[in-house]
């Protein structure tokens, strides 16, 4: 299970946070990042979620926007990294940040992060390289994507179909006009790729 959870928020006490969804509380861990931006107790939220199952757990973690929570998932693909770093990552830098940090190769910044040594920070340039760029794209590339966001869901299903997070990232900026509904600015994004 991967996706959104709108409710409203009944505790905040980093890492973890609840939110009441029609009378069923959802506990989340989250990362501080998330933390700066929350609502007051008792307003709604809206979080971008990722469900963890292992055999002896299960896990749900929340995060406001979608750059975040991809790079959550990024970070776990690195050999030795689970989500306690990949949380610990997302509190002590952006995702701006940490894509500079990775495409510049600097491992004496990547190691102030608590949790991750050298070892660690050296597999994290190696194996995030490439895909840092999109990171960055996806993470602001000058749009905001949060929760309940027309362009940032039509960002959302461009990247489940396929295209690189710049890509989706442009085409849902270029087809969006004002009022617009995110299956609107698919249809015309798609359209517009076809010509």
């Amino acid at each position: 299970m991967i996706g959104r959870l709108r409710g409203i928020l009944a505790l905040k006490q980093p890492p973890w946070l609840v939110v009441d969804v029609n009378g069923v509380g959802y506990e989340l861990e989250a990362p501080m990042s998330t933390f700066y931006d929350l609502p007051e107790l008792g307003r709604e939220v809206a979080l971008f979620t990722h469900y963890a199952q292992k055999e002896d757990s299960v896990s749900l973690y929340g995060f406001l926007r979608e750059g975040e929570r991809r790079l959550f998932r990024d970070v776990q693909k690195v050999s030795g990294i689970g989500a306690k770093i990949a949380l610990a990552v997302l509190s002590g830098v952006s995702v701006d940040e940490f894509a500079r940090l990775v495409q510049a190769g600097d491992i004496t910044a990547l190691t102030r992060i608590p949790g991750i040594g050298k070892k660690t920070a050296e597999r994290m340039v190696v194996e995030l390289r490439d895909r840092a760029a999109d990171l960055a794209a996806g993470g602001s590339a000058g749009m905001p994507a949060t929760a309940g966001d027309p362009v940032a869901d039509a960002v959302t299903a461009l990247l489940q179909l396929g295209y690189k997070p710049a890509e989706a990232t442009r085409m849902a900026r270029d087809a969006a006009a004002p009022g617009d509904e995110a299956a609107t600015i698919i249809r015309k994004a798609l359209q517009s790729a076809l010509r």
